[in-house]
């Protein structure tokens, strides 16, 4: 396998307390400087088996918003809530903030990761911020997540995938893609293969990772949602995938109660209450 397993290890590394800085609760904009060997352009082309050549990047001009909870401590290990944004904004409702700190999540999203975006850059920029948060948090490497909303959720179906090594779970909402072409239940529709991931880390996925795939009753992509769930999750032999519908919902992010039973399921049989 690649050396990209082996970077993982080191920065997967337990960091002691002592060593990291004192928080600063609440939101900020932050930047990072330095691109992880996984968000290289031949490493994210190998991920996704692509035919292009991703561009050029510059990570220090990128900015996160980042959110760290009051309850944080460097003494004890949290987990991390990577967002990709449809839109130059990553924010999301309101009553979703306390519900990521009851479960001991730090968020973070990239500015300007939109749709218009080229999907390679909005991949590196997830696996940079994954990588950031664990160099600088005490991070519990068991629960690192990949979300994100509409085409977002797309972006993050595939990043939980491709780079199940780096990130163990996923929760898509309203939008997910797979790497299979997927049938509709409509006999007349469908929904185009999107990646190819690796073999060796499509086994991980498979075995370790899970995945929260959320929709609602009148979002237009519900019935794209439940063939992939249904089609490709399931009938690929994923483990750990469960299917999430709001009621009433279009498309649109759900009340916060729908994000907290997506993370029940993401920390299932991690020790978290």
């Amino acid at each position: 396998m690649r050396t990209f397993l082996s970077a993982l290890l080191l920065a997967a590394l337990p960091v002691q307390s002592a060593d990291l800085p004192p928080p600063t609760a609440g939101k900020s904009t932050v930047s990072f400087t330095v691109l992880p060997q996984q968000a290289e352009p031949d490493e994210v082309r190998w991920r996704l088996h692509s035919v292009e050549v991703p561009g050029a990047f510059d990570l220090a001009k990128e900015k996160f918003q980042l959110i760290v909870p009051a309850a944080y401590k460097p003494t004890e290990k949290w987990g991390v809530f990577i967002w990709i944004s449809p839109g130059d904004t990553p924010a999301i409702p309101a009553d979703w903030e306390p519900a990521l700190a009851a479960r001991k999540l730090l968020f973070v999203g990239a500015f300007k990761s939109g749709n218009p975006r080229s999907i390679f850059d909005r991949v590196r920029l997830a696996v940079a911020a994954n990588l950031a948060l664990r160099e600088r948090f005490n991070v519990d490497g068991r629960r690192v997540y990949v979300s994100g909303f509409s085409g977002g959720g797309r972006v993050a179906s595939m990043v939980g995938v491709a780079y199940a090594d780096m990130f163990s779970g996923a929760m898509p909402f309203m939008g997910v893609n797979f790497y299979e072409d997927i049938a509709a239940g409509d006999g007349k529709t469908t929904y185009g293969a999107n990646f190819i991931p690796d073999e060796e880390v499509l086994a991980i996925a498979k075995k370790f990772c899970r995945y929260a795939l959320v929709t609602g009753e009148k979002d237009f992509n519900r019935i794209g949602t439940k063939a992939v769930f249904e089609m490709g999750f399931k009938k690929e032999g994923f483990a750990n995938v469960t299917y999430l519908e709001a009621p009433g919902v279009a498309h649109s992010l759900p009340p916060a109660k729908w994000l907290e039973q997506g993370l029940v399921f993401l920390d299932t049989g991690k020790g978290v209450k």
